[in-house]
């Protein structure tokens, strides 16, 4: 019986609400659902503005009713970098007409965002309404003369009149997230005692002049889309009546859509990542919809975050929470999105998973984005899966990320594919990452692959360990070995006792662990391994990811009518268990963890009361309450630093090792000694940190040129 086989009952479903056109008086989109902006680095620079119009044009023929460009600034202080993309003249207009015609070709709408990223801004030009700098950027921002923000304010104005020169459908004003608008909005930025800070009338002055004198700008029959922050997440944010009267104020001064924004790039609250659960932050849309039309106001609001399948965009839809639904990343993760929900393929859609790995974590690291589960992403000109001039037959062995992905990949282009596995199940490591808390949607790529290996054809064989005589007999072209990793061994004295367990143990196994636990390794595993013990997943304790109101307490996040900012202190459930958590190298722990992520695995694992120690030294295992090999808890003797001192002795019940990888290639040489063409990808060509990322890609690209 195969695994994760997608519910059938699906194909049936109807997205009524999700699908149905919206009238804005002098245009119509063709659906509800916005592509929303995302910096993927394709903005910065004039030699990718083919592969952006490739990128978006992809996007427009897949259905999408609307698509915001990633953020382009409106003049150098506002740049995110140094050189970032900026349209500030005629010149650049002209270099954008091959992304507005290329989406236009593809019966797509599409609006550019105009980004001011004020205090935020990765430079030295950088400005702000109050010198205070940011806690995410090295740069002190300058304060503008209220000439200065006059500047600013034309500057918005020209980039509106470009876009409508370029070709674009409307644009956005980035007016939240606590970018430069923003930042005017609350005294936690603003400290200016003129005309633009004070009482909330002069604060709010830059986002209603900017919206007013744009629309004068553009005309009636162009889209303004004015992002307006709805709960700051930070200490002294907006409080609700101010967002209700900064909403009021800017849909009368000519915003044809509001666009829903959640928290601060500074906030220590995660607003996207996997862990965050799906469509978490709608309720706030709902206030303010509900709001608006109380009071005549018609203005389409949008609602965003952790919406990344039909099914939810419809429900969200359906119970009033907003007019639009705005999905970034879930365009990363698959172009068709939109067509597969109305083709009746929603079992087709390859899912966001919100790992942040490819995308966000590229972005911050001034990498090109792309995705985790779509190498193709952002790359669509370089990577092309072309049609196979003949017909081969190929043995994929190993059915995890890199497997499965490589061995779609040969199948859809029409080779013959034979995908081997030892397990009865597919998805070999990601089994055990989709049982961490807030790691569920690892599941969603599992079902994908599932459909997939149905759709193109491949030939599967579970509960199968191919050997290489077997191989060899089968006339195969050649052999692609994702046989994936092995547990490193740490080589602990005393490590055979029963209570030293392998993370496969506890994530694949289940094996019983104890009250008090010492986890050897704080890796990437180390640290989910940690989350799963210290949350008492194993235990039957619910996941904080799928339990919204679970996890609005444990982060702190309270109605934004009752409390400023929707910030107040988290109140997270007491751990499940003791857990110390180990590393060799001195130093924070999570230093190889993603940029964008691993604060939040940090905070979680401080919310659970994790002790962290580094720059241990594993000595040994001895035995506390019986003879070796006995039961009762352990103790791991251990020192630290180089010059192994201040030795201690931690008791505990159970040990988990969780000390890296090695590659698991056992077949690579007798079937190269056959004669047959071997490639390793994934963990068995590299085991460092189960780079599920690197597999994929792997496995994509490779089986793109055999």
């Amino acid at each position: 019986m195969m695994p994760h086989r997608y519910d059938r009952t699906m194909q049936d479903v109807t997205f009524p609400h999700l699908l149905a056109p919206l009238d804005l008086g002098f245009t119509t989109l063709k659906n509800r659902v916005l592509m929303g902006s995302m910096h993927t680095g394709l903005e910065d620079g004039r030699k990718n503005f083919p592969r952006m119009a490739a990128f978006y044009a992809e996007r427009a023929r897949g259905g999408v009713g609307l698509i915001v460009t990633g953020g382009f600034a409106p003049n150098i202080e506002g740049w995110a970098k140094p050189f970032a993309g900026t349209l500030s003249t005629s010149a650049a207009a002209q270099r954008h007409r091959q992304v507005t015609d290329a989406v236009h070709a593809e019966g797509g709408k599409i609006a550019l965002q105009i980004l001011h990223t004020g205090r935020y801004g990765y430079q030295p030009f950088c400005v702000a309404p109050s010198r205070l700098k940011s806690p995410i950027s090295p740069f002190a921002p300058r304060e503008l003369s209220v000439r200065g923000i006059e500047r600013q304010i034309r500057a918005f104005v020209r980039c509106a009149k470009l876009s409508r020169e370029a070709g674009y459908d409307g644009v956005e004003v980035m007016g939240s997230e606590g970018y430069f608008i923003n930042q005017f909005l609350v005294t936690h930025t603003n400290r200016r005692t003129d005309e633009w800070g004070g009482v909330y009338a002069n604060r709010m002055r830059l986002a209603v002049e900017i919206v007013r004198r744009v629309r004068e700008a553009v005309g009636p029959d162009f889209i303004i889309i004015y992002r307006i922050s709805l709960i700051d997440l930070i200490p002294d944010g907006s409080s609700w009546p101010e967002v209700l009267q900064l909403a009021r104020a800017v849909t009368a001064a000519g915003a044809t859509i509001l666009n829903t924004g959640i928290g601060w790039h500074e906030a220590r609250i995660p607003t996207i990542a996997t862990s965050v659960p799906r469509a978490a932050f709608t309720w706030v849309t709902k206030k303010l919809r509900d709001a608006l039309r109380v009071e005549g106001n018609t203005t389409p609001v949008v609602t965003s975050n952790r919406i990344n399948m039909p099914e939810v965009g419809e429900e969200v839809l359906a119970r009033g929470d907003a007019d639009l639904v705005s999905l970034a990343r879930p365009f990363l993760a698959d172009a068709e999105f939109v067509a597969k929900a109305a083709q009746g393929r929603r079992d087709e859609i390859n899912t966001c998973i919100a790992c942040n790995q490819a995308c966000l974590d590229h972005t911050f690291s001034n990498v090109l984005s792309s995705c985790l589960v779509n190498p193709r992403a952002c790359h669509e000109t370089e990577l092309v899966i072309p049609i196979a001039a003949a017909r081969r037959r190929f043995a994929v062995v190993g059915a995890g990320p890199a497997g499965l992905a490589a061995a779609t990949t040969l199948a859809a282009r029409g080779h013959e594919v034979h995908l081997y596995d030892a397990s009865g199940r597919i998805g070999g490591q990601f089994n055990m990452a989709a049982r961490i808390p807030g790691k569920e949607e690892f599941e969603e790529t599992l079902r994908y692959f599932a459909r997939r290996l149905e759709v193109t054809g491949v030939v599967l064989h579970l509960g199968t360990r191919i050997d290489a005589a077997a191989l060899q007999g089968q006339g195969f072209d050649a052999v692609l070995l994702a046989t994936g990793v092995t547990p490193r061994d740490p080589h602990i004295p005393g490590q055979d006792r029963p209570q030293v367990l392998s993370y496969i143990d506890v994530l694949l196994h289940r094996k019983a662990v104890g009250p008090r636990v010492a986890i050897v390794g704080a890796g990437g595993i180390g640290f989910d391994v940690a989350e799963y013990l210290a949350t008492g997943t194993d235990l039957g304790h619910g996941s904080p990811a799928v339990d919204l109101p679970a996890w609005l307490r444990e982060w702190g996040v309270a109605d934004p009518e009752a409390q400023r900012g929707g910030v107040v202190r988290a109140q997270p459930e007491p751990p499940a268990r003791e857990v110390l958590l180990l590393q060799r190298k001195p130093g924070k722990h999570g230093a190889s963890l993603g940029k964008t992520t691993g604060w939040i695995h940090r905070a979680a694992l401080k919310m659970k009361n994790v002790e962290m120690l580094a720059g241990v030294n594993y000595e040994r295992i001895g035995g506390l309450d019986g003879p070796a090999g006995g039961a009762g808890r352990v103790a791991l003797h251990v020192t630290f630093g180089e010059a192994r001192k201040d030795g201690t002795v931690l008791e505990v019940d159970t040990i988990v090792l969780c000390a890296g990888q090695e590659p698991l290639r056992d077949l690579q040489a007798p079937l190269q000694a056959a004669g047959i063409p071997v490639h390793l990808i994934g963990g068995a060509h590299e085991a460092g940190e189960l780079d599920a990322k690197r597999a994929i890609d792997q496995g994509t690209r490779l089986a793109a040129t055999l």
